[in-house]
Formats: C-alpha cells, sequence, structure tokens
C-alpha cells in the first residue's frame, strides 16, 4: 500500500498545501525517511470536527451489531498490511519486529474485544423501573436509563506503542464502539505507520457501510493542530498518552473552553516497587532478576517500568545490589524510540545522577550515542535524601531507576507518604509481612491504580479486570482505565427517559429486551421481558 502522506478527512483525501511538511525519522539509523508528510491547515482542522459533528448523528443511531461488524472489518484490513506495517513500525520506532508482532496482535485482541462487548450489550447498563401510578402519596413514573455516546472524540496517538496506544487503539476502539466519531492527531515519531493504519480504517469504513467522516486523521509534527483540534467547539472528549507536560497542556486548554470538555490522559508514573525483609532474603537472585528485567523491559520505555524501588537495610541487602547491578550491567543496549526522547532520557538521568548523594551503582555498555541507543541505569540514594529531595520522586523516561534504601520500615512508611499518584505501586513481601505492616499496603492503595503484590508492573493484561489508570498526575481522572471492556465509559454518559411510549424508547430499553441484553429491572438484573 502507498503511504500517501496527506491528511485523512473523511474519504477523500486533503490537497495540502506543501506550506509545511516533515519527514519520518529512522532511529536506529539517526536518517530520515523520503516520504512527505502534510501539516494539517486549520481549513483542514475545522472539516473534520465539522464532518465527525455531521457523522454523529447517523453513527450514534447504528445498531451495536453493526459496529461490532466496523470494528471487526478493521482488524481484517490491519492484518492484510501485513508485514508492510510491521516492517515500517521497525523503522519509525527501532523496536525489534517480535515486539511489534506483539503488539499488533493485542490490537487486534483490543479491536475484538470491543465488538464482542458491542454484541453482549451490558455495558449499556441499561435500568428500568416501571411505572406505579397507584403509589401514595404520589404515583412513579415509568423512568429508563442507558448510556449514551457523546460526540466527536480526539485523539493522539502514542509515540511508545504505534498500533496499541496509536490510530486504532485504546482510545480509538472503545470511542468508535460506544458510538462517537474519532478525530485522530497522529504522531510525528511513526507517521507512515499511521498513515497505513488510518487507510485500513477507512476502508473498514467503506466496506461497512458507515457514515462519511466517522474516522478522521491529521498529520503534524508540532502543536498547532493539536491545539486547535481541542479547543475545537465540536470536539466532547480527548484521549492521551504522553507526558505530563503535554496532557496538562491540553487539559487546561479543555478547562478553558466556553464548553469545557473531560481530558483523559495519561501521563506517566514512576511505578515504586516495594521489597521487604523478608521477602528479600526469601530469593534475592531471582528478585533482581526480575527487576532488572522490568526496568530495562523496552529500553524502559513503558508506562510501568518500576522508576524507585524502595529497600530496608538488611543483612541480605548488599547481596541483592550486587546481584541486580550485575543484571542491569549486562543489558544490552537498544533503541530509542526518537531522537528527542533518547536526548531527554540522558539529560534527566544527568540530572537525576547529579543530585547530592546519590551513588551510581550500574551503567551497561552502550554502543553508539549517536544512533539513540539506550544505558540502563540504576543508582541508590538514602530514604533521608530521598525525602528530603523532591526532584528525585520524578520519573525518568528510559531505563533508568533509583534503589532508595531506608534505614527502617517507619522511614520507609514516610518515604511513601511524599510518593504523587501512580499507575501501579509493587509489594514484595510475605503474607506474613504483609499482615505485620498494613499501612504500608494503605498508603500504596491510595497512590496506585493497580496493585501488584510479588510480581511487576510491567505487562498491561487487557481483561476486564484490569485498570489502567491511577491518581493524579499519572492520570486527570482516577476512575477510568484506559485499558479493558471498562475504557468504554469514558466516552458515553447516562441518559433517562421518563414516560416514554415503548415504541418510541431505544431498543435495549424497550419491554420486549428484543437484544436479550441483561437489564437491571426495577432494581434487579433481568435477561426477561418486561410484562405490560
Amino acid at each position: 500500500m502507498t503511504i500517501t502522506g496527506k491528511n485523512f478527512i473523511g474519504f477523500s483525501r486533503s490537497a495540502a498545501t506543501e506550506s509545511h511538511t516533515f519527514q519520518a525519522y529512522v532511529p536506529a539509523q539517526a536518517t530520515h525517511l523520503p516520504e512527505k508528510f502534510y501539516a494539517a491547515t486549520p481549513q483542514e482542522v475545522d472539516a473534520a470536527m465539522q464532518k465527525g459533528t455531521q457523522a454523529f448523528d447517523t453513527f450514534a443511531t447504528t445498531s451495536p451489531a453493526q459496529r461490532a461488524d466496523f470494528l471487526m472489518a478493521i482488524t481484517r484490513e490491519i492484518m492484510v498490511l501485513g508485514d508492510e506495517l510491521l516492517q515500517r513500525a521497525h523503522l519509525e520506532t527501532g523496536l525489534p519486529l517480535p515486539r511489534l508482532q506483539g503488539e499488533r496482535a493485542r490490537t487486534i485482541m483490543q479491536l475484538t474485544q470491543f465488538a464482542d462487548l458491542l454484541r453482549e450489550g451490558s455495558w449499556v447498563e441499561a435500568s428500568i423501573d416501571t411505572a406505579e401510578p397507584n403509589r401514595s402519596p404520589l404515583p412513579k413514573p415509568d423512568i429508563r436509563k442507558m448510556l449514551v455516546p457523546i460526540g466527536p472524540i480526539v485523539v493522539f496517538g502514542s509515540s511508545n506503542f504505534p498500533f496499541a496506544y496509536s490510530v486504532a487503539g485504546v482510545d480509538t476502539a472503545p470511542a468508535l464502539a460506544a458510538g462517537n466519531p474519532v478525530v485522530v492527531k497522529a504522531h510525528p515519531a511513526h507517521p507512515g505507520v499511521s498513515d497505513l493504519t488510518a487507510q485500513a480504517i477507512q476502508k473498514a469504513a467503506e466496506k461497512t457501510g458507515m457514515p462519511d467522516g466517522v474516522f478522521s486523521m491529521l498529520f503534524d509534527d508540532g502543536y498547532i493542530v493539536g491545539s486547535a483540534l481541542v479547543k475545537h467547539p465540536a470536539t466532547k472528549a480527548v484521549g492521551f498518552t504522553g507526558s505530563q507536560k503535554g496532557g496538562m497542556a491540553l487539559y487546561k486548554m479543555a478547562m478553558e473552553r466556553s464548553e469545557p470538555i473531560p481530558v483523559f490522559a495519561e501521563m506517566g508514573s514512576v511505578n515504586p516497587v516495594v521489597i521487604l525483609p523478608e521477602s528479600l532474603s526469601a530469593d534475592t537472585n531471582s528478585l533482581a532478576q526480575m527487576l532488572a528485567a522490568s526496568v530495562t523491559l523496552g529500553a524502559g520505555q513503558f508506562c510501568t517500568n518500576p522508576g524507585l524501588v524502595f529497600v530496608v537495610e538488611s543483612p541480605e541487602l548488599e547481596d541483592f545490589i550486587t546481584l541486580y547491578s550485575r543484571e542491569i550491567s549486562n543489558v544490552a543496549s537498544t533503541t530509542m524510540l526518537t531522537e528527542g526522547i533518547c536526548n531527554t532520557f540522558y539529560q534527566l538521568k544527568k540530572e537525576a545522577l547529579a543530585q547530592n548523594a546519590v551513588e551510581i551503582l550500574a551503567l551497561s555498555e552502550i554502543k553508539s550515542e549517536e544512533q539513540n541507543q539506550s544505558q540502563a541505569t540504576v543508582a541508590r540514594v538514602s530514604g533521608k535524601a530521598f525525602m528530603a529531595n523532591p526532584a528525585l520522586h520524578e520519573e525518568v523516561f528510559g531505563p533508568y531507576s533509583l534503589l532508595v534504601v531506608c534505614a527502617s520500615i517507619h522511614e520507609l512508611e514516610t518515604a511513601l507518604l511524599l510518593l504523587k499518584g501512580q499507575l501501579t505501586a509493587t509489594l514484595m513481601a510475605t503474607e506474613t509481612e504483609v499482615a505485620r505492616y498494613p499501612s504500608i499496603l494503605r498508603i500504596l492503595a491510595q497512590r496506585a491504580g493497580r496493585i501488584v503484590m510479588n510480581g511487576v508492573p510491567t505487562g498491561v493484561e487487557v481483561c476486564p479486570s484490569m485498570h489502567h489508570g491511577g491518581p493524579f498526575p499519572a492520570t486527570t481522572d482516577s476512575r477510568f482505565t484506559s485499558v479493558g471492556r471498562h475504557s468504554i465509559l469514558r466516552f458515553v454518559r447516562p441518559q433517562s427517559f421518563q414516560g416514554w411510549p415503548n415504541a418510541l424508547l431505544p431498543d435495549v430499553l424497550k419491554n420486549e429486551n428484543p437484544l436479550g441484553i441483561r437489564r437491571l429491572v426495577n432494581g434487579q438484573e433481568s435477561l426477561e421481558a418486561i410484562d405490560g
């Protein structure tokens, strides 16, 4: 398939001017690919949002089965791209092909899960309270409620997941499933991958009869297009994965609109790991190996890599530090996603290591700084120094982790109290230790969306019980997940229908229950039709 480089607005490709173009960067070679990508104009931004608004009236009323067919058609069109999509992603991100194959499979699974969710139907949370005309002292009206779509959604592609968190990823899939048109601002780190994926979505929309404007995508290598999309009056919500600086800038824009809108931003996390003494002594070598692998997975460019590891002084601690340092030293250098991410990693790492009382424990060998190669790093600081320096609490995005050595359990608890909101928190402990120190678990639970016990936080399972979100500043709204079926709740709102004739109600709220969806009827779950 040919990469167009043009903006995708509905099914017609823009005749974009050459006033501003950019090219895809190859981080492993420090070169650029030949295709030009055209930054969207203000007119194209407006056209995309206007098309989305027009499409909403039709798309919101499509049946769940129709939208499920659309999502499955997207999966087929993505797979038709075959190795072309994988090879392009490999060039634009430096990620190895096996990782990309796994991520593509995850993207297909995500779309498939939402198709299954649509056919199952309970996600609309249908609730029916039938009338009681003879109730005293006042009659009770017939009231029925369900979740409904909200309108055009703006999605920002993520740098570190070119498939699963990008054009057809964790924001686009649930937004479309709910019945909302989507406008994607493609990430400039992988524009060719975005281009190919956008073509797949548009083909799927055309083949399944979806309305013109149900999906659009715009390019830009700066901030102008993204800002315009968030500020556009037709935008009803925003999905974003990236830095805290970027997420908060979008959030501020959204709050300053005449009609404020929600921004569901995932903005990073240091994902603290706490290792208690009994657990440390029980299997020192395995802990060191497991932790080093998690810190350096994907060159540390996952949102769940452990950036802080808390331990308490004990006889086994020095053995652990020796083993942990050795594991970090042996990690192979790998290509980082972009030149900007690589440069920022080395700058932030330099600043962190320059802080008072920070001691370098291990550095891995680096192949070439000129070709955006990572360098795994672990450092050490005392609990007292950590508590005195807020700069040490911040994320260094990349294969870097700081070991915080506390003098006592009390010092550990005090240090943990200083942590901000996180996506994950991990407790390495025996059951006896958990019972002995309940305050540690309580502190971690208050600060994280997912609590891991005796495992590592990397690896986000896509399932209904996964919550991928957390208290601010990990995300802008800790009530919602960006992974799994419940992520659809970000892009819907509840609506009640009072006193409506049965024939005019949405199908899911009718007496007959023609879709066979589980509903709450007069406070009780039911699959049955309502009598009369």
